[in-house]
């Protein structure tokens, strides 16, 4: 310390306490003759735009998993509506102050909301899945952005279906003792029968000719199936969805699950205790003849199986919490199988034209060989393909594996069984008959 020109030792023990003038002073020196301390400069917060909505996060009939909280990270304004999606024929339904649109369960509102977010979520994925690509509907073109429009309470029956001539998704609603007590089953409440639904609306814009009746039996059966593969790879899209899977299968993907059992209330309802349809099942393409809806199960029994196995071969709970690892296993097998339909013929596909293309985009990717593995070995017990080589071996990626099990020349599709998308006249041949007979008509009468 200097005192009178002169500098004095300080006691050991002393510790100044600097005054006000003299913490300006030090500021002013920092400032002008030192660089100071550095500053970092904060990061702006980015200006969110989106709604959270309440959405059943399965069907009404699945305790495990129940209501809760989604968040859709699009602008959402009155209807609800966005840029793709409208909801009709119930009230609007308006966001509140902070832009979201909580409502009650049990109530129309409720219905509005959660059949667009479920909607929203599905196409979300399969544009994520692409890298962010638009995947338009069927119709968009150039000039054409019309949205597709969707009806929560369409109608009372036992249906719901995809409608490309209204640019609609239609669901509807009925009554049932199936269990008891008597009450409805609204099939817009469904996570499953929505996405389900959604997929056909999507395939349909990638591959507008796989939904015709004229096709093979197998081509009808990939667009059956893709409904039921998209509600399935919705729920591993969602965290929740998937903690609750490995919570409930103990990491046992064979083991009775709601992610394999599709619209359990309305499988109820009609007495099957494994929803309307099973995704871990056995089928083989000898055992289900040319009814499109049994057909189609072939297909997805065969995709669960490799997301099962892809799960079990990368599983390592020391290292990796198995929901993370189950959730990347559903993200990269939804990638691969949106990209093999892309690359897949634009009509008359069979399940071995998307095995083998799956199969090649694997090896591009440069995914372990075991996933080639399992998707060859896996499409082979369904007698999709023809295996050259033994199982046991690994597959060669510049192989093409040839059909096992293939449609007869010329065999109808039998639809009875599938859902009502499928069973439409303008899907089905009903609208290019009566086309036929009013074209008929005309000739006779100009003659």
């Amino acid at each position: 310390m200097e005192h009178n020109g002169e500098f004095k030792s300080l006691p050991v023990s002393f510790v100044p306490t600097p005054t006000r003038a003299f913490r300006e002073h030090r500021k002013t020196v920092q400032v002008t003759l030192q660089p100071g301390r550095p500053t970092p400069a904060p990061l702006p917060l980015p200006i969110i735009a989106g709604s959270r909505v309440l959405i059943y996060k399965q069907d009404p009939s699945v305790g495990e998993i129940g209501i809760r909280k989604s968040f859709l990270p699009q602008v959402v304004l009155a209807g609800p509506k966005d840029a793709r999606i409208e909801i009709q024929g119930l009230p609007t339904v308006t966001p509140n102050t902070f832009g979201d649109l909580i409502e009650v369960p049990g109530t129309d509102a409720f219905d509005a909301v959660h059949t667009f977010a479920i909607v929203r979520e599905t196409l979300t994925m399969y544009q994520r899945a692409l890298a962010g690509a638009a995947l338009p509907w069927e119709w968009n073109s150039a000039t054409n952005s019309d949205r597709l429009n969707v009806f929560p309470h369409a109608g009372v029956t036992q249906n719901a279906f995809y409608s490309r001539a209204d640019k609609a998704l239609k669901f509807f609603f009925f009554d049932t003792s199936t269990p008891a007590p008597a009450h409805r089953v609204f099939t817009c409440r469904s996570l499953d029968i929505v996405a389900h639904e959604t997929g056909h609306a999507v395939l349909d814009g990638l591959k507008p000719h796989w939904i015709d009746s004229a096709g093979p039996p197998q081509t009808g059966g990939l667009h059956e199936s893709f409904g039921d593969l998209t509600a399935i790879f919705l729920a591993l899209s969602q965290f929740d969805q998937v903690e609750a899977v490995i919570a409930q299968t103990k990491s046992n993907l064979h083991d009775k699950t709601f992610l394999a059992d599709l619209a359990e209330e309305f499988g109820l309802a009609l007495g099957r205790p494994n929803g309307l349809r099973n995704a871990d099942n056995d089928l083989t393409l000898s055992q289900v003849g040319t009814e499109v809806h049994a057909i189609s199960q072939v297909f997805t029994g065969a995709i669960y199986d490799i997301l099962a196995d892809i799960f079990a071969f990368t599983r390592n709970p020391a290292r990796k919490d198995d929901a993370a690892t189950l959730y990347d296993a559903g993200k990269y097998l939804q990638s691969l199988l949106i990209r093999a339909i892309q690359a897949a013929p634009a009509a008359a596909a069979t399940f071995a034209d998307i095995a083998n293309q799956m199969l090649v985009i694997a090896a591009a990717d440069g995914a372990p060989v075991q996933y080639r593995n399992f998707i060859r070995n896996r499409f082979t017990l369904r007698e999709v393909v023809v295996s050259p080589t033994p199982l046991t071996a690994d597959h060669d990626p510049n192989v093409a594996l040839k059909a096992h099990i293939q449609d007869a020349p010329g065999a109808p599709q039998d639809r009875r069984g599938c859902c009502g998308t499928m069973n439409l006249h303008e899907f089905s041949g009903g609208a290019s008959a009566l086309q036929s007979d009013l074209d008929a008509l005309k000739k006779a009468a100009a003659e």
